[in-house]
């Protein structure tokens, strides 16, 4: 998989992304990233990429042009890559399809599993980092196809947001995680947070494991692990279990704790 990061601040980017197992994936192949610095293609002897918005306000805006140059830069990486598969013979390659173009904004969807899974079936990603008040609207019209926030704060840059997202997306790469079952038992997976887990020794602090994963059956584990998951996620994130496929006595529990917690019971 291939992610391109139009950004300002390149170097941020890349030192987050060549560290753990992202940085691992890449040296693999199994993934890469580039990041694209927008101030190369500036078109001022300052490499300057922000002015002054029209009708007045706070700060300074980041310019259509050199982030469209940036932009079609990109694309003719994508379509070189592409080439060069095709020429290689190993699979065929939509060459005519543009890839989907994210740009990190609080007006955005908010990012969620279910999107990093939709975007982990994506060959490219291209993501648009923007700085200062924002970017000139009507470069953002032409290029971006997918707006998605990762939360409902204002942060300086789309930087972290776009490390966050491209961390998310990999681990769903298959070969990524040394485990690639692991990533199908998470938090969030069948809109349940993870059970709790523990490691040796047995008893730690006077806290014991709990018996049943000691025990070695495995279709006792699983129940447990499953009741944990709906039980953690009755306690803290209850809007979830909205989503969530539960049995008759998976949705009695959550009730029972949903009005505990509300001081009905």
């Amino acid at each position: 998989m291939h992610f391109y990061i139009m950004t300002l601040f390149p170097e941020m980017v890349m030192q987050g992304l060549n560290t753990s197992i992202t940085g691992r994936a890449i040296q693999k192949g199994l993934l890469s990233v580039e990041a694209v610095n927008i101030r190369d293609y500036a078109f001022n002897k300052h490499n300057s990429v922000d002015d002054y918005p029209y009708g007045g306000g706070a700060g300074m805006l980041m310019q259509a042009e050199p982030v469209y140059q940036a932009y079609q830069a990109v694309i003719e990486k994508v379509n070189d890559c592409r080439r060069s598969v095709q020429a290689d013979g190993a699979g065929p390659k939509e060459a005519g399809r543009s890839p989907r173009v994210i740009y990190l904004s609080p007006q955005g969807e908010t990012f969620s599993q279910g999107i990093a899974e939709e975007l982990a079936k994506e060959e490219e990603l291209i993501f648009l980092c923007g700085h200062y008040e924002g970017i000139d609207e009507r470069v953002l019209e032409e290029i971006v196809t997918d707006y998605v926030s990762v939360g409902d704060y204002v942060l300086t840059g789309g930087e972290l947001p776009a490390m966050i997202m491209v961390d998310a997306i990999s681990r769903l790469v298959p070969g990524v995680l040394h485990n690639d079952v692991s990533a199908e038992f998470e938090s969030f997976q069948d809109n349940l947070l993870e059970y709790p887990q523990y490691s040796r020794p047995e008893v730690w602090h006077g806290k014991r494991v709990p018996e049943v994963l000691l025990s070695g059956h495995h279709a006792n584990v699983e129940k447990w692990r499953r009741k944990q998951s709906v039980i953690r996620t009755a306690k803290l994130r209850p809007d979830l279990l909205r989503k969530a496929e539960l049995t008759e006595e998976e949705r009695a529990i959550a009730e029972d704790i949903e009005g505990q917690q509300n001081g009905q019971i």
